[in-house]
């Protein structure tokens, strides 16, 4: 009898031993894991306000732009990919070709947008619109939240991917469904860059050289 309960001790003694520092690699995963995917709603937030700015800047734009339909439709398509793009991941960047998918064709909006930015410089009634000026304001306020979210998003993931690659937590991470999460990057370094909307200012060095 003492043999009996002495074994079941033992093994009550091994399940703790192993069952506790599991559980508390499990949670600890869960946690980071909702950490990041929360990182990237903040990004999700941001790209649907550029995704939606984006075609009243056009609209406005395009009464002044006459002779630039091409870079006009060039952002229109690129919108619409990316668009497309952020419905179908749903916000879970866990998934990952569609997660790729989007921040390929986001890259290749801020890319578009960037030749609109340099065209739209060359036409100073366009630059006295009130409207554009305000739209351009929002939407620089946007980029600068992108740029932020990003750089969030990206450090949450390593600090997943970190724990996730450490002992003992790499025994069991696939298993339990903990895989490798995604940063959020691009294969073109240009269109890695953010949209610079400097749309109506003078930059420091600009304004340095008038004074």
């Amino acid at each position: 009898m003492f043999t009996l309960l002495l074994m079941i001790l033992l093994f009550l003694v091994i399940i703790a031993a192993i069952g506790v520092p599991l559980m508390l690699v499990y949670n600890k995963l869960v946690a980071l894991r909702n950490r990041f995917k929360n990182a990237f709603s903040q990004i999700d937030v941001q790209l649907k306000r550029r995704y939606d700015l984006i075609p009243n800047l056009v609209e406005t734009a395009k009464g002044y732009l006459n002779h630039e339909s091409e870079t006009l439709a060039a952002v229109i398509n690129a919108r619409a990919a990316a668009v497309s793009s952020r419905e179908s991941m749903g916000g879970d960047p866990t998934q990952g070709p569609a997660f790729h998918q989007l921040a390929v064709t986001d890259g290749l909006l801020s890319g578009a947008m960037g030749r609109l930015m340099a065209v739209m410089e060359n036409y100073p009634d366009l630059k006295a619109n009130q409207t554009i000026a305000d739209l351009m304001e929002e939407l620089r306020s946007t980029e600068n939240r992108i740029s932020f979210s990003r750089q969030a998003y990206n450090d949450s993931v390593m600090v997943y991917n970190q724990a996730r690659e450490m002992f003992p937590a790499v025994l069991f991470a696939s298993l339990f469904g903990f895989g490798p999460a995604d940063l959020w990057f691009l294969d073109d370094r240009n269109e890695a860059e953010p949209v610079k909307v400097s749309f109506g200012r003078k930059t420091e060095g600009e304004m340095s050289t008038t004074n």
